[in-house]
């Protein structure tokens, strides 16, 4: 014989109480077989923003006006991938430049200490959204510690690799990509960041660091941008990236390290 359901204490909160708290899909309901007509609408709208954020061209001269604004000077790019179908189907060929977008390169000089690369990835969305503000951000933080940077990397059809290549032509000590996220049903518009220590073609995503969701409904531009920071100097000091960086204390109120 099964034991009584134990009663709801009173005030305890229910499924329904926790969907102010998240973007998640829960407690939608049901109505007869299916959904009720607000879920099942609101589901195909976030379908159809997760399309249009995979699908949508990246806007480069736009992304670089804004940049031009911020005092950042920047070059256009593009992977050795001939259209967005075969960048789907063909993620080796996003982390590859195009000969021409490596000639490109060879005049903006070299040794610099970073190199930040803006990347459409797998939404161009969070790019057009979030990209610009995050790159700002870090300028002024490498401004400050006294880093010099190189003129910001837009590169069109990038996968997360591409920063290996640009950074290695750049013999820039430490690459940042700045790339959209796969968008999911609930969010099309978070962008990513990884960050590579020495960066060179070939290497694999161990020796990344990776910083994500940034958005507004998710890490805000400017704690991202401390988090950067914040790995770009036990990088430095340390001289390796990914798995093999210890999270070790560091001065100053950008002490605390992401996970990787």
């Amino acid at each position: 014989m099964s034991a009584p359901a134990e009663p709801k204490r009173a005030g305890a909160p229910s499924l329904r109480d926790l969907r102010a708290l998240t973007q998640a899909r829960i407690a939608l309901g049901a109505h007869g077989a299916g959904l009720p007509t607000r879920a099942a609408l609101a589901f195909g709208l976030d379908h159809a923003r997760a399309r249009e954020a995979v699908w949508t061209p990246l806007d480069a001269g736009a992304i670089r006006e804004a940049l031009r604004a911020e005092g950042l000077d920047s070059v256009e790019l593009r992977a050795n991938v001939a259209d967005r179908a075969e960048y789907l189907r063909r993620p080796d060929r996003g982390r590859t430049l195009h000969p021409e977008s490596e000639e490109a390169l060879g005049g903006l000089g070299q040794g610099f200490d970073v190199a930040v690369v803006i990347a459409d990835g797998l939404s161009a969305t969070a790019v057009a959204l979030n990209a610009v503000p995050t790159a700002a951000a870090l300028a002024a933080r490498v401004a400050q510690a006294g880093w010099s940077l190189a003129p910001v990397a837009v590169v069109q059809q990038g996968r997360v690799a591409i920063g290996d290549p640009i950074g290695a032509r750049l013999k820039a000590r430490c690459v940042v990509v700045l790339i959209g996220e796969r968008p999911g049903l609930s969010a099309s518009d978070s962008l990513g960041c990884y960050i590579t220590c020495a960066p060179e073609p070939g290497l694999p995503d161990s020796r990344r660091n990776c910083i994500s969701n940034i958005r507004q409904d998710g890490l805000a531009v400017e704690a991202a941008a401390d988090q950067m920071e914040a790995l770009l100097r036990a990088m430095m000091a340390q001289g390796t990236s990914g798995v093999g960086l210890r999270r070790e204390s560091l001065a100053g109120p950008q002490a605390i390290l992401p996970e990787a």
